[in-house]
């Protein structure tokens, strides 16, 4: 079969998102659903557990040629950096101690935050919520990207760039699409990274510090991990904005890969997300599905049909006091 000819635009669609008003039906048909909402309890635990491995591999790393930096900052690093990440995005939720408890879910995150070696926890929440609220909204969810990327980024080579740069552009793009004013949180967020930054590189030189910062951006560029980025909300299959991938992969990352569920609740911490499915499998089981990473990254690059503009966007009316 040949490949499809590349898109020119976004698929623009004129409905509300599918997730607010499956929501509303599973809640009536399965009110124990709301019983897995909360914190995890575990989670501070593990995620406490990988921030002391990072900083105990800083020391080790102190003395490796450069070569041997970079390896083990891909192979090793990166994916520990890339699952750090998703562990702020779980927090981001209030899962860690409740949404009572917001401001130490706030504080836990840029604890969470700190061998990612980038200030980068409290940004990622400010603008989180409103991929939620307005999942493909224009100018308002910067998980979609931007027109000259859609444009610029259509040809297998320029993807396998734009995969390398995500990093950059998940950085950039808000400041863009829409720029917010930087709030207190933000400021001691990066106070707290450059002080823990200062700290590695004061004991143990500079060789630490490039270890977290190239497992950071490597481990969110080209790697097999980061197929969830594009598994996510890449249109596969027309109409179809949101996707899950139940593979092996989601035991180390937090069980981003439930991503159909993550939307549907996004008050349930990703360690309950598979009790969803179990729960109610007729909402998920007929549904596209990932079923590899990688795959997902090859069939990006190498199919014509697929690239930045597959994504679905729709207009959205701001909600005031956002």
């Amino acid at each position: 079969m040949g490949l499809k000819p590349r898109r020119d635009d976004f698929e623009w669609v004129y409905t509300d998102q599918p997730h607010t008003q499956r929501r509303k039906e599973m809640l009536a048909k399965y009110p124990e659903i709301k019983s897995l909402m909360g914190p995890d309890p575990n989670l501070k635990w593990i995620v406490s557990g990988m921030v002391l491995t990072q900083s105990i591999t800083c020391f080790l790393v102190k003395d490796l040629s450069w070569k041997w930096i970079i390896f083990w900052a891909y192979a090793f690093g990166g994916a520990i950096n890339h699952s750090l990440t998703l562990a702020i995005h779980d927090i981001s939720h209030n899962v860690a101690f409740g949404n009572k408890q917001a401001k130490w879910n706030r504080l836990f995150a840029m604890f969470a935050n700190l061998p990612i070696a980038m200030p980068y926890s409290a940004s990622f929440k400010k603008y989180h919520i409103d991929h939620h609220r307005y999942l493909g909204g224009d100018g308002l969810d910067v998980d979609i990207p931007t027109k000259f990327e859609g444009w610029f980024f259509s040809t297998p080579f320029r993807k396998l760039i734009w995969l390398i740069l995500q990093p950059l552009f998940y950085a950039l793009r808000p400041l863009y699409v829409n720029p917010k004013s930087i709030t207190k949180l933000e400021i001691l967020n990066a106070l707290v990274q450059f002080a823990y930054n200062f700290l590695i590189y004061y004991f143990w030189g500079l060789k630490p510090i490039i270890y977290l910062l190239a497992g950071s951006l490597l481990g969110m560029g080209l790697h097999p991990i980061s197929g969830h980025f594009i598994a996510e909300h890449y249109m596969f299959l027309k109409g179809h904005e949101t996707y899950s991938y139940y593979g092996a992969l989601n035991w180390i990352t937090f069980n981003v890969g439930y991503h159909m569920e993550h939307h549907d609740f996004p008050s349930i911490p990703g360690s309950k997300l598979p009790l969803v499915k179990v729960i109610a499998p007729e909402y998920y089981n007929g549904l596209p599905q990932h079923t590899s990473w990688i795959c997902v990254l090859w069939d990006f690059v190498f199919d014509d049909s697929i690239g930045p503009y597959s994504r679905i966007k729709r207009e959205c009316k701001l909600v005031k006091g956002n």
